[in-house]
């Protein structure tokens, strides 16, 4: 009877045991961690709200020049409205990330500078805007297509305003902001994987109704390429087509430039020959890649059609043509990866410098035309209560 005793014992706790194990609940696996396009938005967003809600602080409590500060806050109100994600629009008053949680900085960019200590005087207020505004570009290297634009136009619109902001309240300005001595990005690109002008003749298909020559017996014979070996390894047709409008925007803006330089008064005529040369290195850097990326050369045309009144006041029309490239380099942003971006945001920055030169408005976000009316609105309790140039 021991042995039944014994094997009745061991089954009645082998029940107690395996109920006990399935009424125990399976522990929750940890949340995805969101992609890194939407952690970098949603620490621009955080980023843009303590750095807008620090000039309006600074401003309320007469720190500031509110003449000089409200501008950043109209400025930083339409990045974060632009770069608000869509569950932040459902929570009054708390900013929300791409989960519904608190804002994720990500892992290039870490805190917001505004978040741990607030700026405190105009010159902490301008080194944060600095800051943010690299963080931005750095993080716009590894982010995907349009979201890598959108952090580019933001961080470059960032460093313009600090430079801007600094020179209103007379503080030196941060390193890297845009400027009119800004240097044009090199014209180094990666050896062309694509086949020779010659090797493509050789591979090209005989006209019909023409008998196909032999190749020549020492010649080595090569396989005909296929599709996909007939581009670039990893270059979409969007890179090239957006490099090839690139060519054509610094083409126009160099003959915009040879029109205009005898024209512009002395004190102007010296800035313009000197951005002369960098949009003939701009277009020469753009048609290499081009080339790189086996897409065919962009043909120089004779002349443009100007905007009226360019001839008139040619150094207005010269911010105009400046403003006009940076929508080209924005593309090329999208759309590439690696050296290509990375030219292409250096672009960006540089065209943003000349603009402001001659008085241009680069706009909110360089590179990316945004209509602000289609944008959401802030939450509701979001910093302080704006002013109306703010709103």
């Amino acid at each position: 009877m021991r042995p039944i005793r014994f094997a009745v014992f061991a089954l009645a706790a082998l029940v107690v045991l395996s109920l006990g194990f399935a009424l125990i609940p399976a522990e929750k696996p940890a949340p995805a961690e969101p992609p890194f396009s939407e952690r970098a938005r949603a620490a621009a967003f955080s980023a843009a709200l303590d750095l807008r809600a620090a000039g309006m602080q600074l401003a309320s409590v007469g720190a500031a020049d509110s003449t000089a500060v409200d501008p950043v806050v109209t400025l930083l109100t339409i990045q974060a409205r632009a770069l608000m994600p869509p569950s932040a629009a459902s929570v009054t008053g708390a900013p929300t990330g791409p989960a519904g949680g608190p804002p994720q900085a990500s892992p290039q960019a870490g805190a917001s500078p505004a978040s741990v200590a607030g700026p405190r005087n105009t010159a902490e207020l301008v080194q944060a805007l600095a800051t943010s505004g690299t963080i931005r570009l750095r993080d716009a290297e590894t982010a995907d297509g349009g979201m890598a634009r959108l952090l580019a136009g933001a961080g470059t619109a960032q460093l313009i305003a600090a430079g801007r902001l600094a020179a209103a309240a007379g503080v030196p300005a941060p390193q890297g902001t845009p400027g009119p001595d800004a240097e044009a990005p090199g014209t180094a690109a990666a050896a062309s994987p694509c086949p020779s002008p010659s090797v493509q003749a050789m591979l090209s298909p005989a006209p019909s109704g023409t008998p196909a020559s032999a190749p020549p017996a020492s010649a080595p014979s090569v396989s005909a390429p296929s599709a996909k070996d007939s581009a670039a390894p990893g270059t979409a047709p969007g890179t090239r087509q957006a490099l090839a409008a690139a060519v054509s925007a610094e083409q126009r803006a160099v003959y915009g430039y040879q029109v205009a330089l005898p024209r512009l008064a002395p004190a102007e005529a010296g800035p313009a020959s000197e951005f002369l040369g960098v949009h003939k290195d701009l277009a020469a850097a753009a048609a290499e890649r081009l080339r790189a990326a086996c897409g065919g050369p962009v043909p120089q045309q004779p002349g443009y059609v100007l905007d009226p009144g360019f001839l008139a006041a040619p150094a207005a029309g010269l911010g105009k043509l400046e403003a006009a490239t940076l929508a080209s380099h924005g593309d090329v942003v999208a759309v590439s990866q690696g050296q290509d971006r990375t030219w292409a945001l250096a672009a960006l920055r540089s065209a943003a410098g000349r603009a402001l030169r001659w008085g241009a408005d680069p706009g909110p976000v360089p590179g990316l035309l945004l209509d602000t009316g289609q944008l959401p609105a802030l939450p509701a309790g979001t910093g302080l209560a704006p002013s109306p140039a703010a709103s």
